[in-house]
C-alpha cells in the first residue's frame, strides 16, 4: 500500500499525529494506528484519556524542574535525601536513570538540555540561572555534574564550572566508568551507579 495514498483521511490525520513523534516513520506509524483500530473502544478512550491527563495535569518540579504530578516533586519533598548535594542532569530520564542505581539520596537540578551550537542551543536556553540561585542562598556542599559524556557534555560541564567555581562548594564529575561518547540514559545501571559512587572532583 502507498503512504501517500489512503482510503480514509481520518486514518491518514492519524498516521501524520504518530508519524510527527520523534523515531516513528510512517510505516510504523501506520501500523500504531491499525493497533489502536482493532482495539475496543473503551481502549482506546482510555489511551486518549491519559495523553490528555498528561499534557493538561503534568508538573515540573518548582525546584528542580522534574516532572512530577504536584509543584513539589516526591525527590526534593522527602526529606530523608541529603538536599545540600545537587546532581545536575541533562533531562528527566537522567534523573529516572540515576534513580535506578540506588545509589545517590542527594537532590537533583534538571537543566532541560546541553550547550550545543549546532541545535542552537546555548547557555541561556538552559536551567542555569536557578541553579546559581541555589548556590547564592547557601547551605550547598557539592554539584554533581553528571552530564553525558560527549563533547556537547563536556562543553557544559566545562561552562557550569567556569560559571560556579568561586562558590564555597565541592564540584565533581562522574567517573569515566562512563565510555566517551555515552548518554546517560542509555548506560547500564552497574556501571553508572560506580561512575556515581567514584566520581571525582572537576577538572578543566
Amino acid at each position: 500500500m502507498s503512504f501517500t495514498e489512503f482510503p480514509s483521511r481520518l486514518l491518514e490525520d492519524a498516521v501524520n499525529e504518530f508519524a510527527s513523534l520523534p523515531g516513528i516513520g510512517r510505516k510504523t506509524a501506520f501500523r500504531l494506528v491499525m493497533t489502536l483500530l482493532r482495539r475496543d473502544p473503551e481502549e482506546v478512550r482510555r489511551f486518549g484519556e491519559s495523553i490528555l491527563k498528561l499534557h493538561e495535569g503534568i508538573h515540573y518540579c518548582s525546584i528542580c524542574n522534574n516532572i512530577s504530578d504536584t509543584d513539589i516533586c516526591s525527590i526534593c519533598s522527602d526529606e530523608k535525601r541529603d538536599s545540600s548535594v545537587i546532581c545536575v542532569v541533562e533531562n528527566i530520564q537522567d534523573v529516572m536513570a540515576v534513580e535506578n542505581t540506588r545509589q545517590f539520596r542527594g537532590v537533583y537540578h534538571v537543566l532541560g538540555g546541553i550547550i550545543s551550537p549546532i541545535d542552537g542551543i546555548g547557555p541561556s536556553d538552559l536551567r542555569i540561572d536557578s541553579l546559581e540561585g541555589k548556590l547564592r542562598a547557601g547551605g550547598i556542599k557539592e554539584l554533581i555534574l553528571a552530564l553525558s559524556a560527549t563533547m556537547e557534555g563536556d562543553t557544559t560541564n566545562y561552562y557550569l564550572y567556569r560559571k560556579l567555581c568561586n562558590y564555597s562548594i565541592l564540584i565533581t564529575t562522574l567517573a569515566r566508568g562512563v565510555a566517551i561518547g555515552d548518554e546517560l540514559e542509555y548506560t547500564d545501571e552497574i556501571t553508572l551507579g560506580r561512575a556515581l559512587t567514584n566520581r571525582n572532583p572537576y577538572q578543566q
